[in-house]
């Protein structure tokens, strides 16, 4: 793990943001070679578990990355309320926030079938590999069908472990 992507993860964490880690980088926690390009966390969209990645986050110049000029990380209870999902360019990577899984459901859903897994020495709260294969089943990109060969390899090999 990149120490950018641990930086971004350490922060959420410590502002004490309610959210799993889904996308690539859960799969990578999981056994996969890919190598995510973001972070992509699920995480309840309420006005104020939104407003604490903001405050985490400011020191790294975080901006909106689906607008054309690059508009700065500007919260509000007011505009919380209309936000799906949240995407950010930072000083330290790209951090996509969503307030939904493809495959899965809202963010309550989400954290039900989600565990506890170390990353950095520090435990973070990842979709489960069942839920992360039906979520990049359900995307279904390239790269999501890569992930979903190599997670059910990951998930026979450790079944296969589990009956031995």
């Amino acid at each position: 793990m990149t120490t950018e992507f641990q930086n971004l993860l350490d922060r959420l964490q410590q502002a004490e943001v309610d959210f799993v880690i889904v996308g690539g980088f859960a799969a990578m926690m999981h056994g996969s070679s890919l190598m995510p390009q973001d972070i992509d966390v699920c995480c309840d969209f309420s006005p104020d578990n939104l407003m604490r990645p903001k405050r985490s986050l400011s020191d790294i110049h975080p901006v909106h990355r689906m607008t054309t000029n690059k508009v700065a990380l500007e919260l509000t209870a007011k505009n919380c309320a209309n936000l799906k999902n949240l995407y950010l360019d930072t000083d330290q990577g790209v951090l996509d926030c969503l307030s939904e899984v493809a495959g899965v459901g809202d963010f309550k859903q989400v954290r039900r079938v989600s565990q506890e897994l170390e990353a950095g020495g520090k435990l973070f709260y990842v979709l489960s590999l069942d839920a992360l294969i039906d979520a990049k089943t359900a995307i279904n990109r390239p790269q999501d069908q890569l992930a979903v060969n190599q997670l059910k390899t990951i998930r026979s090999m450790k079944n296969s472990k589990r009956d031995s």
